[in-house]
């Protein structure tokens, strides 16, 4: 039997969340690093999506960033 075969076993959502409770500290870290990366492209498409407007062009967009520099610029709010 090779040593790389996989099996599946039927599990349920709180079972995965029995196990973590029993793993150390810094096995849960280490599971949550991964969970966030094998998601990241999946929660970033949704905060794409609920952030996503039409009611703001890029130019003025631009001209508010300028009036916001303009003003802390002039009340002394600068870095040389």
């Amino acid at each position: 039997m090779a040593m790389n075969q996989m099996y599946n076993i039927p599990i349920d959502k709180n079972q995965i969340l029995m196990l973590i409770e029993q793993m150390k500290q810094e096995d849960k870290i280490d599971l949550l690093q991964q969970l966030k990366e094998s998601t990241f492209l999946e929660r970033f498409e949704q905060l794409l999506a609920t952030t996503a407007t039409d009611e703001l062009t890029f130019e003025e967009i631009t001209k508010e960033v300028e009036e916001v520099r303009q003003a802390r610029y002039d009340q002394g709010k600068h870095y040389d």
